[in-house]
């Protein structure tokens, strides 16, 4: 697919949509005194997924003809394509994007936060956290995660499935499902960041903004949502290559 000197805008729009309704519905279920408190997992998978969607929307009608919206997926893509390009463009936009989609989560929530006595909460509400906390099983998670995304997202638009190409508006709304399934399935033990720039880009956020008793922002748990993601795409784009998903 032709790199497009217009998508990084379309990549910050979308991950900022993206990050506002994914962050924005984990705010809903576990900040005090919202109406969609204890709401549980079932709607916040359902959530990310629609936000997936509106993301991918929102950067295609700006002229993005890629709407990756996570850098592990244009690290991807580089090795499936060789436009490196996109990394120095895309990646960017897409951590400025989510870091933007959380200070948004936090002016909404403005009133919320005083109102919530467990920094855990807060912090959850910003980026990922382990059910059981074991760094190479939560890794290990993240690969997993990021791997079915990426090789099932590539073949959504192979010649196989879709041989006359995908119609038009059909993309967003399967990638939008995939994302649900991975949440449902694969989501209880680590939160499915399985996109760098959801989880770093609104952890910083949470360290620079004056939450009222947030607590640690807990970067040591951090590299495991980022390089998780990370290793996760590239074998999936090594797998994609070796089998012919085009």
């Amino acid at each position: 697919m032709p790199y497009q000197s217009n998508g990084a805008f379309g990549e910050f729009v979308g991950t900022a949509l993206l990050i506002l309704l994914g962050d924005g519905v984990v705010g809903g279920v576990l900040l005090a005194r919202s109406k969609a408190a204890n709401a549980g997992w079932m709607v916040i998978t359902t959530a990310w997924g629609l936000a997936v969607l509106i993301g991918i929307v929102a950067a295609a009608a700006l002229g993005d003809k890629d709407q990756h919206l996570n850098p592990a997926f244009t690290v991807a893509s580089v090795i499936m394509t060789g436009h490196a390009e996109r990394l120095l463009t895309y990646i960017p936009a897409q951590l400025l994007g989510a870091f933007t989609g959380a200070v948004l989560v936090w002016i909404f929530y403005y009133a919320h936060w005083p109102l919530t006595p467990d920094p855990g909460s807060k912090l959850a509400v910003f980026c990922t956290t382990p059910a059981v906390r074991h760094p190479v099983s939560n890794f290990v998670c993240e690969v997993i995660g990021t791997f079915v995304l990426v090789v099932i997202a590539v073949a959504f638009a192979s010649k196989q499935i879709a041989p006359g190409g995908t119609p038009p508006g059909l993309g967003p709304i399967l990638v939008g499902g995939l994302v649900w399934s991975i949440g449902l399935s694969l989501g209880g033990t680590t939160g499915y960041a399985i996109n760098p720039a959801r989880d770093f880009s609104p952890r910083l956020a949470h360290a620079l903004l004056p939450i009222p008793g947030k607590g640690s922002s807990d970067w040591g748990y951090a590299f495991v949502p980022i390089l998780g993601p990370l290793c996760g795409a590239v074998l999936a784009a090594v797998f994609v290559r070796l089998t012919g998903i085009t």
